[in-house]
């Protein structure tokens, strides 16, 4: 079966390149972008993946799941385009900030086997994790299933309700941001302390990522 994303961007890019990472055949997963350079480059780091340049039957035959991987913006328009093929698609994967499962099936004709999920930009290393809802609608193996798919990235994190993801989006989606600006604070300061520019890079990430390695194996709160 065929896992389809659609949205050629770096997200989608990093999750496809986890999949093959962990044993997926690239043969086994399609992508559409309209940009021509896009499909190009994604061609080039995954040989063997289909590419597409809309959204067509072709594009979503034999796909078991179909990954939204489009800017919040350009969701509406994706879904229309993707509706009249999803009908024997097992789940829909929404990995786009903001758009609600509700506005989602409605786009989508009333499809509404759809998962819905906020990773954040470290998934883009394999490092990321995701907050991750599902309503009643879709099963157990459609639950898998996107849930294989975003394990690619990193790790996921299941929520009851969907306004979960709005914390999760301030906590894990947004996060990163915080960090950078962390870190890059830290670096400035070390080089007005007189310190080489590589050398007050290295000591913040590393003091960072041993901080947070330390944390998670604490058994201290």
């Amino acid at each position: 079966m065929t896992i389809t994303f659609i949205g050629g961007g770096n997200m989608a890019s990093a999750i496809a390149g986890g999949l093959v990472a962990r044993g997926r055949p690239a043969s086994g997963i399609a992508i559409v972008d309209p940009v021509d350079a896009q499909r190009a480059k994604l061609e080039a780091a995954l040989p063997g993946v289909r590419t597409y340049a809309s959204v067509t039957a072709a594009a979503i035959a034999g796909s078991s799941i179909v990954v939204l991987a489009v800017k919040p913006q350009q969701m509406r328009d994706a879904c229309v385009a993707l509706a009249p093929f999803v009908g024997g698609v097992r789940a829909v994967l929404s990995i786009a900030a903001g758009s609600r499962t509700a506005d989602i099936s409605r786009w989508l004709g009333g499809y509404a086997r759809i998962v819905r999920a906020m990773p954040n930009t470290p998934a883009l290393v394999g490092a990321g994790i995701a907050g991750v809802y599902a309503p009643p609608a879709v099963d157990a193996a459609g639950r898998v299933a996107a849930a294989a798919v975003l394990e690619a990235a990193g790790e996921v994190v299941w929520c009851n309700d969907e306004s979960a993801l709005d914390a999760i989006t301030g906590l894990s989606g947004s996060g990163p941001a915080y960090v950078f600006y962390f870190l890059e604070y830290m670096e400035r300061a070390a080089i007005e302390l007189g310190l080489a520019a590589h050398d007050a890079r290295r000591l913040a990430c590393r003091t960072f990522a041993g901080a947070v390695q330390l944390a998670e194996q604490s058994g201290e709160e």
